[in-house]
C-alpha cells in the first residue's frame, strides 16, 4: 500500500493502530507488587513454591498460572482476511484484533503468535513444542488445504482445546443463522437444496457441519473455482472429494437452478441476477465475502422480494460475524477445562445462538444499533455482536455439551446457571 496515496478510511485505521502507543494490546499484572514481601511472593523466593506444585502435578498449572484464561491467536499469515499470503508478520494486526475481540466479549487474555514456518509440519512442530503454555489454541488466517492437516495433528496431539476459527467458527454462525432464515421462509434443513460457493475452508467446515445438524447430503452442492465438485472431477484434494456427487450440473448457474440456499464464502460480485432468479421461491442467500460480498443486496432485493438474505458486513441486516461465536465458545470451554471444542460443543453453541435471536432483544442493543424495534424475522435472524445476553447464554451450553461429551476436566462452573435449568 502506498502511504501516499490513502483514503481516509486507510489513515483513520493507520493512526489508531499508531497512537498513542503502537499496537492494540499490552499485558497487565494481576497481583500487588508494591512492596519486598509482594516481590519475594511474584519471584524468587516464593515463586519456587508453585514451581514444586506444578511439577508434582501439571494441573496446578491451571491454580497457580494464567494458564486457565490463555489463549494464543497463531497465524503462518498464509491467508490473511481477504489479502492473501501477506506473511505472518504482516499479519499480525489481525491477529491483535483477534485478542482484543477475545479479551473485549469474554475477558480471555491472550498471547499472538506469528509463525515463519517453511512447511505445514514446521508449523505443527512450533504450536506443539509451547501449547503448554495455553488453556487453549485458536488458529488463524491458515491457507487451505494446509488448514485441515494443521488443526487435526495439534488437535491429536495435544490435550488442550485447538479451533480454527475460519472453519468453525464461521460455520457454527452461518449454521445458526441459516436454521432461523429457513423456519423464517418455512422450510426444514433435511429438504433444503443447498450451493456453498467457495471450497476453502470455511466451506468444507460449514458444509460439514450443517450436515451432523441434519442436511441431506445429496441436496447439497459444493462450487469452486472449476465449477461443480462433481464425481467425475479428477482435481479434487480430499476435503473436496469427500463432498463430490453424481450430478449433471457444472456451472454455478446450474447448482443455483432451483437451490433453496446459498452460501457464500468466496469473493466479490460473482452470482449474477440470472442466477438468483433461477433459484426456488423464498430462498435463503448467504454472500459473505468481504467487504464486498457474491451479491449486492440491492441487486439482490431487486431480483428477488421473497428471499433472506446475509453478508458479512455490519451495515446490513444479518452480519454473519464471527464473534458472536468463538469468545463465547472459548469461555465455556475454558471455564470446565475441557480437552477439545468437539462437534458436540460446537452444535450446542450453534442452538444457543439460534434461540437467543428468537428471544425479545433489550433496550440496550436497540440503542447500540440506532434502532427503535428488533424482532426475529427475515431482517434479524441472528443475534447483534454487541447482544450483553452472549456471555450469559453460549458458554454454558458449551460447558455442558463438553461435560456431556466427556473432555470437561473441571466441575460445573458456580457462576453459571444452573445445569438442570439450561435447555
Amino acid at each position: 500500500m502506498a502511504l501516499d496515496n490513502l483514503n481516509d478510511r486507510d489513515r483513520a485505521a493507520l493512526a489508531y493502530h499508531a497512537e498513542p502507543t503502537p499496537g492494540k494490546l499490552a499485558t497487565a499484572i494481576t497481583k500487588a507488587c508494591e512492596t519486598q514481601a509482594e516481590l519475594s511472593l511474584a519471584y524468587t523466593p516464593g515463586v519456587a513454591a508453585p514451581v514444586r506444585a506444578i511439577h508434582a502435578d501439571p494441573a496446578l498449572a491451571y491454580n497457580y498460572t494464567a494458564k486457565g484464561n490463555l489463549v494464543a491467536v497463531i497465524t503462518d499469515g498464509t491467508a490473511v482476511l481477504g489479502l492473501g499470503n501477506v506473511g505472518p508478520l504482516a499479519g499480525k494486526p489481525v491477529m491483535e484484533g483477534k485478542a482484543v475481540l477475545f479479551k473485549r466479549f469474554a475477558d480471555i487474555d491472550v498471547f499472538d503468535i506469528e509463525v515463519k514456518a517453511e512447511s505445514p509440519q514446521a508449523f505443527i512442530e512450533t504450536v506443539e513444542r509451547i501449547a503448554c503454555t495455553f488453556g487453549g489454541i485458536n488458529l488463524e488466517d491458515i491457507a487451505a488445504p494446509h488448514c485441515f492437516e494443521i488443526e487435526e495433528a495439534l488437535k491429536a496431539r495435544l490435550d488442550i482445546p485447538v479451533f480454527h476459527d475460519d472453519q468453525h467458527g464461521t460455520a457454527i454462525i452461518i449454521a445458526s443463522a441459516l436454521m432461523n432464515a429457513l423456519e423464517v421462509q418455512g422450510k426444514q434443513l433435511a429438504e433444503a437444496r443447498i450451493v456453498c460457493l467457495g471450497a476453502g475452508a470455511a466451506g468444507i467446515a460449514s458444509m460439514k457441519l450443517l450436515l451432523a445438524l441434519g442436511a441431506t447430503r445429496e441436496r447439497l452442492l459444493l462450487v469452486d473455482r472449476g465449477g461443480v465438485v462433481h464425481a467425475g472431477r479428477d482435481d479434487l484434494n480430499a476435503h473436496k472429494q469427500a463432498f463430490a456427487v453424481e450430478t449433471e450440473r457444472r456451472t454455478l448457474l446450474d447448482a443455483m437452478s432451483g437451490a433453496d440456499v446459498f452460501i457464500g464464502v468466496s469473493g466479490p460480485d460473482l452470482v449474477s441476477a440470472e442466477m438468483l432468479a433461477a433459484m426456488a421461491p423464498k430462498p435463503v442467500v448467504f454472500a459473505l465475502s468481504n467487504p464486498v460480498p457474491e451479491v449486492r443486496p440491492e441487486l439482490a432485493r431487486s431480483v428477488r422480494d421473497d428471499l433472506i438474505m446475509a453478508t458479512g458486513r455490519s451495515d446490513y441486516p444479518n452480519q454473519v460475524n464471527n464473534v458472536l461465536g468463538f469468545p463465547f465458545i472459548f469461555r465455556g470451554a475454558l471455564d470446565v477445562r475441557a480437552s477439545a471444542i468437539n462437534q458436540e460443543m460446537q452444535v450446542a453453541a450453534v442452538h444457543a445462538l439460534m434461540r437467543l435471536a428468537r428471544e425479545a432483544v433489550p433496550a440496550s442493543v436497540l440503542s447500540a444499533y440506532g434502532l427503535e424495534t428488533l424482532a426475529f424475522g427475515p431482517d434479524y435472524i441472528i443475534p447483534k455482536p454487541f447482544d450483553p445476553r452472549l456471555i450469559e447464554v453460549v458458554p454454558p451450553a458449551v460447558a455442558k455439551a463438553a461435560i456431556a461429551s466427556g473432555v470437561a476436566r473441571q466441575e460445573w462452573p458456580a457462576h453459571y446457571p444452573a445445569l438442570d435449568t439450561l435447555p
